[in-house]
């Protein structure tokens, strides 16, 4: 197989041998450059046609964020970018990053180990990423969403009376599924039946995309927690380090949080929280299962829609990765695939 080609931006000399020593070792990937500023970077990508850049966040002259606003519509590239945990992981990928990794602090429990292992995964995931939709992010047509929503955001969480769900919304996602998750709430009436998502994201991030996703829709979204019930207008996402399965009680959905071993090389995975929604709302649930490397959900989205539930996939066009929709759907699990800006509508439907 051809190596991934790769490209590494840091003006830290330390942390540019310590990236290019790690990924070494890893056969499936060739370092072919290295720079150490945005303006060389955009030479040597030039030069050498890199798969993938990472790149830090933090850079003199040009952020890792406003590099990829400059970048992506010149010279279509999977990037990375690296940096502290912070609000600049999620406006790196608005931006059109397709991941974002956190280095070393031993602070959050991040080891150079840990940061290499996350790194070089993300770096194969990212090769495969569909170029297309990687580049086709908009922060204007974004923000534009967002100054609309905002304002009737908070007005809308403050009155809204919200109600005990019997029916569920249960969606699964993992690489280009931030933005994707965005897109589809921001699609959706607060009035629907209760969500519930698995989105596979560092457990430093959960609370900054659940915080973003409450300030930025017109549903209240927040990390979910042991003891949770599902209601409608509300949005319960999964710790980004601990399982999440639905139970009912009496007439009430209610969700558990809880540490344990991977699922799928998961925590959390979209195939716990299937499963658990199969066997407590049957035929009273919806599955939609989204843009992601490798196959969690596939199974357990299998399991709902036996179980009745109605059951949507994201198509192949419109994932970044069309790793877990495909999976999904060549095993029966998916009723219907749709382009990411239908099923908002096909969730509605549903729903009924």
């Amino acid at each position: 197989m051809k190596k991934i080609r790769l490209l590494i931006v840091d003006d830290s000399a330390v942390f540019r041998g310590i990236i290019e020593r790690g990924v070494s070792a890893d056969p499936d990937i060739e370092t072919v450059a290295i720079a150490t500023d945005p303006y060389e970077a955009r030479d040597k990508i030039i030069e050498f046609s890199p798969d993938v850049v990472v790149y830090d966040v933090v850079m003199p002259k040009m952020n890792g964020i406003e590099f990829i606003r400059r970048l992506l519509p010149q010279y279509p590239i999977r990037v990375i970018v690296m940096g502290s945990v912070s609000d600049a992981a999620l406006d790196a990928m608005n931006a059109g990053a397709v991941d974002f990794v956190a280095k070393p602090n031993i602070s959050i429990g991040r080891t150079k180990d840990i940061f290499l292992q996350d790194l070089i995964s993300k770096i194969k995931i990212a090769a495969s990423a569909n170029i297309n939709i990687v580049n086709s992010h908009s922060d204007s047509a974004r923000d534009s969403v967002l100054h609309s929503v905002r304002n009737q955001s908070a007005a809308s969480n403050q009155n809204k009376t919200s109600s005990y769900s019997k029916k569920i919304i249960a969606i699964g996602a993992s690489t280009g599924g931030t933005e994707a998750i965005f897109n589809i709430l921001n699609k959706l009436p607060p009035d629907l039946p209760g969500i519930v998502i698995v989105q596979h994201i560092p457990p430093e991030f959960s609370r900054m995309f659940a915080e973003r996703m409450n300030k930025s829709t017109l549903f209240s979204v927040r990390v979910a927690k042991t003891g949770d019930f599902v209601e409608s207008g509300h949005v319960l996402i999964a710790p980004g380090d601990m399982h999440m399965r639905v139970k009912r009680l009496g007439s009430k959905l209610r969700v558990e949080t809880f540490t344990s071993d991977k699922v799928n090389g998961h925590c959390p995975s979209a195939d716990v929280l299937f499963e658990s929604v199969a066997a407590a709302c049957g035929e009273d649930a919806v599955g939609v299962i989204l843009t992601g490397m490798g196959d969690d959900g596939a199974r357990g989205l299998l399991s709902m829609k036996k179980a009745g539930a109605r059951t949507i996939g994201q198509d192949e066009k419109t994932s970044v990765v069309y790793g877990m929709p495909k999976v999904a759907y060549e095993i029966g699990a998916v009723e219907k695939q749709y382009p990411l800006h239908k099923i908002p509508k096909a969730i509605i439907a549903a729903s009924q």
